[in-house]
This record gives structure tokens, C-alpha cells and sequence, in this order.
């Protein structure tokens, strides 16, 4: 399985156009070669070099039906998308809906940011909003395949 976008590659940075900086537009995603088993996908992207105990969440879409091939840039901060259909998004570390774009603390070093997709054995019985400790829950036992890709962003 495999996870790219047309904005940066695996390692390189992240344009300023997709961060809290720029216009904070969640960039473009693609993936191909899912697990002929996955029923669904989801998305978490974030920040583990961020201070605190835990990684800062940036993203999180679930319920990202099989046929979808990838996410368009400037993915609208909705709890159901039309694109692709029957997508939830849940919350980010800032407490809000959507994408929230790197905005790391200044003169704090490279942040690596971890678009991680996550391709699931059944569909998952869970509603919008949620936040990453209820996703990771619900991801538990049902992963089959995870895909991921690393950009990074300094101040």
C-alpha cells in the first residue's frame, strides 16, 4: 500500500501553502494498492515532535470508502464530506473540525509530520467528531495495512 501527494515527497518539506503559516489547505493525498480484504480506510495525520506527552493531531478522516482513490487538496472543515462520499472527519489538537495545518513552535526545530492511512478489515461503527483516543480505539484489532508519509515544516 502505498500513501503519496502531488504537494511534497516522503521526507521533503511541506509547502507553506498547507500550514498554518500559509493558506492551511490539507494538501492532496493519494494511495493505491490497498489489501484486497479492506473493507474502509482512515486517515491521522500528526506531529510527533510536538511538545507534550502525546503526538499533536493535525487530521483525522474515517470511513473513507475502499473505492476511494485519494483526498483533494483544501478538503472543507465539514463533519461528513460529499468527497469522498461517507467520510467523517473528527477533531484536531486545536478542538476543531478538520484539517489544522503544521504551525510548530517557533526556533523548536524540523517537526515530522505522519500521514498515516490506515486500511481496515470491517467498516467502523462510529460517528463524526471524534477525537484520536476514541479513533484509536476504534482502529484496534482491525488494521490490516498501514501506509504512511512524512513531511516536514520548521519556523
Amino acid at each position: 500500500m502505498s500513501l503519496t501527494s502531488p504537494a511534497f515527497a516522503t521526507g521533503g518539506n511541506i509547502p507553506r501553502r498547507y500550514t498554518g503559516d500559509g493558506a492551511n489547505l490539507s494538501p492532496a493525498l493519494t494511495w493505491s494498492d490497498l489489501p484486497p480484504t479492506a473493507a474502509e480506510l482512515a486517515l491521522i495525520v500528526d506531529d510527533p515532535d510536538a511538545p507534550g506527552r502525546s503526538p499533536w493531531v493535525h487530521w483525522l478522516v474515517y470511513k473513507i470508502p475502499r473505492c476511494a482513490a485519494g483526498l483533494a487538496e483544501g478538503v472543507p472543515h465539514t463533519p461528513l464530506l460529499a468527497d469522498p462520499p461517507g467520510a467523517f472527519q473528527g477533531m484536531n489538537g486545536w478542538g476543531q473540525l478538520g484539517y489544522g495545518g503544521p504551525a510548530p513552535p517557533e526556533r523548536h526545530g524540523p517537526h515530522h509530520y505522519r500521514f498515516r492511512l490506515f486500511a481496515l478489515s470491517r467498516t467502523l461503527d462510529v460517528f463524526h467528531g471524534l477525537r484520536r483516543k476514541c479513533l484509536d480505539e476504534a482502529l484496534s484489532g482491525c488494521t490490516l495495512e498501514v501506509a504512511e508519509l512524512v513531511g516536514v515544516y520548521q519556523r
